[in-house]
């Protein structure tokens, strides 16, 4: 029942988004040289990896680690990139990985390939044995302003009491937070 709700809102979504995915894409085009999609190895469910896309919202020399492991991530944002992920613009490609199956529209978030700690702490939780999410309980909790082994407490209780309704509480959540720019991290 999760996947087939998943696709039908994925593919509402695409539609409703159709025209802002455009302009952004344009604007990345226009703003910086080098692709609009950004693609970067993801853990997914069972441990399996794939391709994440996003809006670029970084220059194309950023080394590809996290935004923590930066340093300063400033210098790597371009001018479109800091607003689309303040409003979580960048995000929006995700719907296609909603479509192929490799994620979720509520789930944990998926976890870089290379975050070994986070991912070993998962795997001991049972996250892992979930499709991961677009939006999830820990990004609702607090984002990037929390710490891993918090992500990894909010993400268990998602798992443990999943329910539609508990999405549907996440999905009016994820509104409020990209709303009001909670949780970003852009420094």
């Amino acid at each position: 029942m999760k996947r087939l709700i998943d696709i039908i809102l994925g593919l509402i979504a695409i539609i409703v988004f159709a025209i802002p995915m455009l302009i952004v894409s344009i604007a990345i085009k226009v703003n910086s040289q080098g692709p609009i999609l950004f693609k970067q190895k993801r853990i997914g469910k069972d441990g399996s990896h794939f391709e994440i896309y996003k809006f670029r919202s970084m220059y194309m020399e950023t080394p590809n680690v996290s935004t923590e492991a930066l340093g300063d991530p400033t210098a790597y944002i371009t001018s479109v990139g800091k607003f689309i992920r303040k409003t979580s613009l960048d995000e929006m490609p995700q719907l296609f990985n909603i479509l192929k199956g490799d994620m979720a529209v509520v789930g944990p978030r998926p976890a870089l390939y290379n975050q070994y700690e986070l991912i070993a702490m998962r795997d001991e939780a049972g996250i892992n044995r979930v499709r991961p999410g677009l939006t999830g309980y820990a990004q609702v909790m607090g984002r990037d302003l929390i710490s891993d082994e918090k992500k990894v407490e909010y993400d268990k209780y998602y798992v443990d009491n999943y329910s539609i309704l508990f999405d549907l509480k996440i999905l009016l959540m994820t509104v409020y937070s990209v709303a009001k720019a909670d949780g970003v991290k852009m420094k």
